[in-house]
């Protein structure tokens, strides 16, 4: 009886990790990328994201922003997307102009120029949401935007402190910065949660596959697990002996499918001969709670992550203390 509750807490461990692995929130993300070959030439793109899915795009040649999903206005309406078009041109001209007069003004910035800027929120439950805004130079982070003002990055170079001072310097850029990361991302994230839930909460089951690769050691093999087709993207792959994780498993990137799914490899180097007993696991939130194993001797399986036989060792237990208290209290009773 005093291991049963250690027993409830390690099924509620294995729950509680499998849960928390298979989490996906949604930050919606923007990324801006500007190119200067010189005085005369720039060249502005543009990304958006909720998650891993693209939602938005825009171009250097031209001043609309792009609907990448069918639902990726969200809930606004067609005179808030006008306005955000509006506000989008106006910023762009703007920074073009700005990079331009940059050059002029500090004498060790020299073309070519490539700037990124990486700006989006988040949504909680309720109405609490968190928003980020950084920008990189020459792919050195220089600067983000926090609270309501302009902050230097610590590696930033040190002309940066006159730029922020000129940046600090323009209220009307701050506070528009500021509603747009506070009030309309949260509010365009919410809407577009709404309208793309059905694509966004889809589940695809993974496919698996073992294959053998070539190892760089000599006397070794490359043992490779291959996962694909599945959705959304969170996964847990790892090369198992027993129950015991195998620290050496090698993840490579988890790269996109052209049906928008996913796929994801890892592989073990082992000594020749010492093949046995290992097997690929994978989990997925589209799996129910099954955990998918591949044998690398060619059994493939799934097993619940609270396995059948402990939920009959738990109930075994509880149904004995239940049938002793019952026996012993009508024992009392005969005896009286």
């Amino acid at each position: 009886m005093r291991y049963l509750p250690c027993l409830l807490l390690w099924v509620f461990a294995r729950v509680w990790g499998q849960s928390e692995a298979q989490r996906e929130n949604f930050p919606f993300r923007c990324l801006q990328i500007s190119s200067f070959a010189n005085s005369s030439c720039s060249r502005t793109d543009g990304l958006a994201w909720l998650g891993d899915v693209q939602t938005h795009r825009w171009s250097n040649d031209s001043d609309t922003i792009s609907f990448v999903k069918p639902w990726s206005r969200g809930k606004f309406s067609h005179q808030q997307w006008e306005k955000l078009q509006r506000v989008f041109q106006v910023y762009r001209t703007s920074f073009t102009r700005d990079i331009q007069e940059l050059v002029k003004m500090v004498s060790v910035i020299h073309y070519p120029i490539e700037v990124q800027l990486s700006a989006g929120c988040e949504v909680y439950s309720g109405n609490a949401s968190e928003n980020f805004f950084h920008v990189a130079f020459q792919g050195e982070c220089v600067l983000s935007f926090q609270g309501t003002s302009f902050q230097k990055a610590p590696e930033a170079p040190p002309w940066m402190e006159s730029v922020i001072k000129v940046l600090n310097g323009d209220q009307g850029t701050r506070e528009t910065i500021q509603q747009l990361l506070s009030d309309t991302c949260p509010q365009l994230v919410r809407g577009l949660l709404e309208a793309g839930k059905p694509e966004l909460e889809k589940q695809e089951k993974p496919g698996a596959w073992l294959s053998k690769g070539v190892s760089p050691k000599p006397g070794h093999e490359q043992l490779q697990c291959h996962v694909s087709g599945f959705h959304p993207k969170p996964v847990w792959v790892m090369w198992m002996k027993g129950e015991l994780e195998q620290k050496r498993t090698q993840r490579g990137d988890i790269l996109p499918n052209a049906d928008g799914t996913w796929y994801l490899r890892a592989t073990l180097d082992v000594e020749a001969g010492e093949e046995a007993g290992l097997a690929c696991w994978v989990k997925h939130s589209s799996l129910g709670g099954q955990v998918m194993i591949l044998d690398w001797g060619g059994r493939q399986s799934s097993v619940g992550v609270i396995s059948g036989v402990v939920a009959v060792i738990v109930v075994i237990i509880l149904s004995c203390l239940v049938f002793c208290y019952v026996r012993k209290r009508r024992s009392y009773q005969d005896i009286l």
